[in-house]
């Protein structure tokens, strides 16, 4: 049977926040007064989808075969994602609250702490590499305006180059000090940071078109047979998914602070279908157009880059993809540990201590010697990657399945044992059951070599099988309240 639902949108529960779960920055945003437009919407992917990382995912697709398997990949994953990423965005909009408050729905008022702590942990991780791709770029354009800086890169500590670690410390405090000006600073940021990188990255792109003569190779000589060709596509649109299987969890970090759902679908399907498509006929123009020059396959945008032959246009392709790699960090990678260790330790730290405090590790792990450790990408990053499935299939099956998107706000901040979300001393019992088996096959099927075929669907059968069994376990007897947190909100940033 359904669960009861109450649908008074104002209840008195009799029960007061407590300090261990209610903060500032973890309260519900004011509805009045958020400044999330289309726009900001639009900006997050305009940056995210063209980073260094995922141009050099999308290039390795053109060794694969065709121009039009990269186009029919990215044409599918970004069906996909723009169902996903709206679901999820849908959340924190009707909520106001970031990911670690969210995930309390599901998993408990304590329980939340398994699915931000693996959000978060993710998420550090891969903040201190981009940050050492970045400075890997900026070490490589000063040595090219200024030779005499190549002296630094011939000494190294801890595995870095004293030019890596001054570039790299650069960046590091120049992240650093955005925010510790908050998301307001975060937002403003990201409205320069993406024009100048779709400028930039057309520029390149019709550069590399007009030296090819107008015309562009559609492969690279050998393209794979007909069906193998598709399930590489299939496989490359399952991998893209993958990639963003971070954003579609915290997505509600940033759309928590947006004006109306309307805005939340029309930066949706700019920045996702549109940019993405956008995104891939550039990677496709720049395949082909070198490929045709000389035959080579390229590995990033930066070994175009390399090859301008004027220093000013050089520099200034160089900084704008600095630029944009800082501008993923902070979205994909800075923000998620933050509110994570804010809901860790709510009473000791702020967005600008928690901002600090991941910096910190970022850097302690030195990522340089992480990044070049396939075996530490792989098994620590790809097995963390791999819970992130069940993670949102356990919170998108409660969401929208058993409680249809109806909240008791005020009770995600009580430890009283009567609030909604308390379950059993604060952990939904239930959740945990599901997100368990479904996240130790999600992992097998990502790290063990005989199911190498089917990897890259690890986060789908991870999330599919954790939204089934949670929807046949969860507990429908509860009376379930739609409560909005006006009450206890603050001012949208």
């Amino acid at each position: 049977m359904p669960p009861a639902v109450d649908d008074r949108s104002s209840v008195d529960t009799g029960n007061t926040a407590s300090s261990g779960l209610y903060t500032y920055d973890l309260a519900p945003t004011k509805k009045e007064g958020r400044r999330w437009g289309a726009y900001n919407v639009f900006t997050l992917w305009a940056n995210d989808v063209h980073s260094l990382g995922n141009y050099a995912f999308a290039i390795g697709l053109f060794a694969l075969g065709l121009v039009w398997g990269i186009l029919a990949a990215f044409a599918l994953a970004s069906l996909l994602l723009f169902l996903l990423l709206t679901l999820s965005g849908f959340m924190g909009h009707k909520t106001g609250v970031p990911f670690p408050v969210m995930s309390r729905i599901a998993f408990g008022i304590k329980g939340a702490k398994i699915p931000a702590g693996v959000r978060g942990g993710v998420a550090i991780a891969w903040f201190g590499i981009q940050t050492y791709l970045a400075a890997s770029v900026l070490s490589a354009l000063l040595v090219a305006m200024f030779p005499g800086l190549g002296s630094l890169e011939k000494h190294s500590v801890l595995g870095q180059s004293l030019l890596g670690w001054i570039t790299f410390m650069a960046l590091w405090l120049l992240q650093v000090l955005i925010v510790s000006y908050g998301m307001q600073m975060i937002r403003r940021y990201m409205a320069f940071a993406a024009p100048t990188t779709l400028i930039t990255m057309s520029a390149l792109a019709a550069w590399m078109f007009f030296r090819a003569g107008g015309s562009i190779s559609l492969s690279d000589g050998h393209p794979l047979p007909g069906g193998t060709m598709w399930l590489h596509v299939l496989q490359a649109a399952a991998l893209w998914v993958v990639i963003y299987g971070t954003f579609v969890l915290n997505f509600c970090d940033f759309t928590r602070s947006a004006r109306s759902r309307a805005s939340i679908v029309r930066g949706n399907v700019i920045g996702i279908p549109v940019n993405m498509l956008f995104f891939a006929v550039i990677v496709a123009v720049l395949c082909g157009a070198q490929f045709k020059l000389d035959g080579q396959i390229i590995t990033s945008p930066t070994d175009i880059v390399r090859t301008i032959p004027n220093m000013i246009l050089l520099a200034a392709a160089s900084v704008a993809l600095i630029a944009l790699t800082v501008a993923v960090n902070l979205l994909a990678n800075f923000v998620a540990p933050i509110y994570a260790l804010v809901n860790l330790f709510p009473r000791r730290l702020n967005f600008r201590r928690a901002g600090l405090v991941s910096a910190c590790v970022g850097l302690v792990i030195t990522p340089w010697n992480l990044y070049n450790s396939p075996i530490a990408v792989e098994y620590f990053l790809g097995g963390l990657g791999a819970l992130l499935g069940p993670l949102f299939g356990v919170i998108m099956a409660d969401y929208w399945l058993l409680r249809r998107a109806r909240v008791n706000v005020p009770d995600l901040y009580t430890e009283d044992a009567r609030g909604e979300y308390h379950y059993r001393r604060g952990y939904n019992p239930r959740a945990v059951w599901a997100f368990a088996p479904s996240a130790a096959i999600a992992v097998v099927l990502a790290l063990m070599p005989a199911f190498h075929a089917v990897a890259g669907f690890s986060w789908f059968v991870g999330a599919i099988l954790a939204a089934v069994l949670y929807s046949v376990i969860a507990d429908r007897s509860v009376l379930i309240r739609d409560v909005d947190g006006e009450a206890i909100a603050v001012a949208a940033e």
